[in-house]
């Protein structure tokens, strides 16, 4: 876990600091109150109290995400994403004891529902000030998103539930095609932060849904965000990224495997579907990315 992050973490028990335990190594994390939450050998800690109410995204679904990831396709998005958290940190300085320049000290960026920590990277390598939290319910997630950047650390929680940070201590909450916990997203972040929320449109992968038989982006998901948002923040703009992706079939493949439609196809239908496509296949990515500011 980086130094940096732990002033920010909080005891999802009883809500008090946490600290690295003295030992060597150092495997947990504990607070005043004795309580204590395991750091696993692969960096990320286990924050949950009691069992999740579900398990996040599998094993093989985070393998999916980090082989089609990886070949560079979601780029443009990350780097939109990148961009507007850059814009959106604010520029703040301390003294430094009055030698020398005042010099800028880390915010904190939360990427909630973090998957495999690529945007969260993504981010990090555009505001060098600034520390990272991934936080997921999924453990096969984590276990990379702790390895995505030298200053980001990862954390199993249920984003439903309270998060384990302070009050007040987020500069940029980002949330990708992830639940929103309006509620807590406010609660964490600064009267000065910013909430970035990246959600699919309706065209998004529109090529796909009816030849393959995969699940249909809601129209009206955009207006479902903003009134899920509405009581506790204010819109700050909004912007449309698309374009357009040339796929082999093995890469539509993994693109169904790493998203919600992996639960509901058919898998011996899905080969057939998928096999009877022209290659390579042409498909539309298009999200929207949202900016609020707490209320």
């Amino acid at each position: 876990m980086h130094p940096d992050l732990l002033p920010h973490l909080r005891c999802p028990v009883c809500g008090q600091p946490l600290y690295q335990a003295d030992a060597a190594p150092p495997r947990a994390l504990r607070c005043p109150a004795g309580h204590s939450f395991d750091i696993a050998r692969q960096g990320y800690v286990n924050l949950l109290t009691g069992r999740a109410p579900h398990v996040g995204d599998t094993a093989e679904m985070i393998a999916a995400r980090e082989e089609f990831l990886a070949a560079g396709h979601y780029d443009p998005f990350s780097a939109a994403l990148a961009t507007a958290a850059a814009r959106a940190v604010p520029r703040r300085v301390r003294p430094d004891d009055g030698v020398g320049e005042p010099v800028a000290y880390p915010d904190l960026v939360v990427d909630a529902g973090a998957g495999t920590g690529r945007h969260l990277a993504a981010v990090l390598d555009a505001v060098p000030t600034a520390v990272g939290l991934a936080l997921d319910v999924s453990k096969p997630a984590l276990r990379r998103a702790a390895r995505a950047h030298p200053r980001a650390g990862a954390a199993v929680c249920d984003t439903w539930s309270r998060l384990p940070l302070a009050d007040a201590t987020v500069a940029v909450l980002v949330n990708v095609f992830a639940p929103r916990n309006g509620p807590e997203f406010c609660r964490v972040l600064r009267p000065d932060g910013a909430l970035l929320v990246v959600t699919p449109t309706a065209e998004h992968l529109v090529e796909l849904v009816d030849r393959l038989g995969l699940l249909r982006v809601d129209p009206a998901k955009d207006a479902r965000v903003a009134d899920s948002l509405a009581r506790h923040f204010e819109p700050a703009g909004q912007s449309t990224h698309r374009h357009r992706l040339q796929l082999t079939r093995k890469e539509v493949r993994t693109l169904v495997a790493m998203g919600p439609s992996a639960w509901h196809t058919d898998p011996a239908r899905l080969t057939a579907r998928i096999a009877a496509l022209p290659e390579p296949v042409t498909v539309t990515a298009a999200v929207q990315l949202a900016r609020y500011r707490p209320t």
